[in-house]
C-alpha cells in the first residue's frame, strides 16, 4: 500500500462534501506531474484529505477505490476514485507541518503547489501522530 496527499479548496470541494457523498471521482487534475501520480495510484492506497488556500490543514483520510481512468471532465487526463475512510481526530494545519522538522522533506512541502502528491511511510505516520491518530 501506497501513502499519498490531495488537495483541495473546501470552496471547491470540502472535506464535508467528501462525507456526505461517501466517494467521489478525483477529476479535474491538469498537472502533468500530478497525473504521473495519480497514475500510480492502486486500490487500497490511502490518502490525506488536505484542505487548501482556505484552512491549509489535513482534515481526514480517504482509500482509492478504483485506479485510475481517462478524466470524464477531460479526457487527456486522468481521475482516480476515492471512497471516504475517517476525519482526522483533530486537524493538522499546515504550519504544524512546515514547523515539524520530520517533514522538511515532505514532497508538498517542498512542492506546495501540486494537488496530489506522494506520502513517505515515516511521514504519514507524523501527520497520523500530529493528528492524535
Amino acid at each position: 500500500m501506497a501513502y499519498w496527499l490531495i488537495r483541495s479548496e473546501p470552496s471547491a470541494y470540502s472535506w464535508d462534501e467528501f462525507v456526505a457523498e461517501g466517494r467521489t471521482e478525483w477529476t479535474g487534475v491538469k498537472n502533468a506531474t500530478a497525473a504521473i501520480h495519480l497514475r500510480a495510484m492502486a486500490p487500497g492506497d490511502e490518502a490525506i484529505f488536505y484542505h487548501s488556500n482556505e484552512g491549509k490543514e489535513a482534515v481526514g483520510i480517504a482509500r482509492v477505490t478504483r485506479a485510475f481512468q481517462p478524466d470524464p471532465t477531460d479526457p487527456k487526463w486522468v481521475s482516480v476514485e476515492f471512497e471516504c475512510v475517517a476525519p482526522l481526530p483533530k486537524p493538522v494545519p499546515l504550519a504544524t507541518m512546515k514547523a515539524e522538522p520530520r517533514l522538511a522533506e515532505m514532497r508538498m512541502i517542498k512542492q506546495s503547489r501540486l494537488s496530489v502528491s506522494p506520502v513517505t511511510d515515516a511521514e504519514w505516520a507524523v501527520i497520523m501522530e500530529l493528528a492524535g491518530a
